[in-house]
């Protein structure tokens, strides 16, 4: 599954942020390290959803501007 990111440099190096997944961010001292960090914190992030909606019916509904 492909999710888009925002990368941004910093004083300190990369913070990155999953914008399809709200509280899912990460940092890096390097791009790269910055990039491998999210991708684990999305695999941990996904992991704790699946957690919290074990056993719920899940639906989806639409919504109209």
């Amino acid at each position: 599954m492909r999710y888009k990111i925002a990368l941004l440099k910093t004083d300190e190096g990369y913070s990155v942020s999953v914008a399809g997944l709200p509280g899912c961010w990460s940092q890096g001292i390097t791009e790269e390290e910055a990039l491998q960090n999210i991708q684990d914190a999305i695999q941990e992030y996904l992991a704790v959803r699946d957690g919290l909606l074990e056993g719920a019916v899940v639906r989806e509904i639409e919504v109209t501007p």
